[in-house]
């Protein structure tokens, strides 16, 4: 039996080990989505409010020819009110899909991913940011409902989704997939990011397209 002890006591150290291991590598995997999100929600979100199509032209049918000046008032007000969306400064109310999803297995290196776990992003680190004011997707009513038509609506510009990021064996380099909709079921996006560790900081490096709806 005593022969036991220094067996087990190795296991138990082990594992002890590789829990802590798994848990170090989880906390520097946080720490660097933390460090690119806003740059990540910039790059991706789609603002519902830019996302209507100008007017066209319609008929007279006393005339049966373009009204054009009705066609001309209508152009402007849609200009007018682009341009007061690009000039606005208030800071841009964005929904966040807050639970951040085990990633799919791309080519920087081809881990072991049955481990993994979602985890919850921490929006709070986030309150001070200039640009988007983040808040939790549970907070509003699921995307699919929301009216994109209603510009007067209280409800976020869109919404964004985050995957874990992989990273490669120097962990210098990372890829994570992303997507984003305007709400409404409507303009979705997939896009698969790859970020770089450069003279300390990391920094978004390329944001490819992988999908559309």
């Amino acid at each position: 039996m005593k022969k036991l002890f220094p067996i087990i006591a190795i296991l138990l150290i082990t594992f002890q080990f590789s829990c802590k291991k798994k848990i170090d590598e989880l906390q520097f995997e946080k720490n660097v989505l933390n460090e690119v999100f806003a740059e990540i929600a910039d790059s991706i979100y789609r603002d519902r409010r830019t996302m209507l199509p100008p007017p066209f032209p319609r008929i007279d049918f006393k005339t049966n020819k373009e009204d054009t000046i009705d066609f001309d008032k209508r152009l402007k007000e849609y200009n007018r009110f682009q341009d007061s969306i690009k000039n606005d400064t208030a800071r841009i109310l964005l929904a966040v899909y807050d639970t951040v999803k085990t990633y799919k297995n791309h080519s920087l290196k081809k881990s072991e991913t049955k481990y993994l776990n979602d985890y919850k992003l921490d929006l709070t680190l986030f309150k001070n940011n200039k640009k988007f004011n983040f808040k939790s997707s549970s907070l509003f009513p699921n995307q699919l409902f929301w009216d994109i038509n209603d510009l007067k609506s209280s409800l976020p510009v869109g919404v964004i989704y985050l995957y874990r990021i992989q990273f490669n064996d120097k962990k210098d380099k990372g890829i994570l997939e992303a997507a984003s909709s305007c709400g409404g079921g409507k303009c979705g996006q997939g896009y698969l990011i790859t970020i770089e560790n450069k003279s300390g900081y990391w920094k978004v490096s390329k944001v490819k397209e992988t999908w559309i709806s």
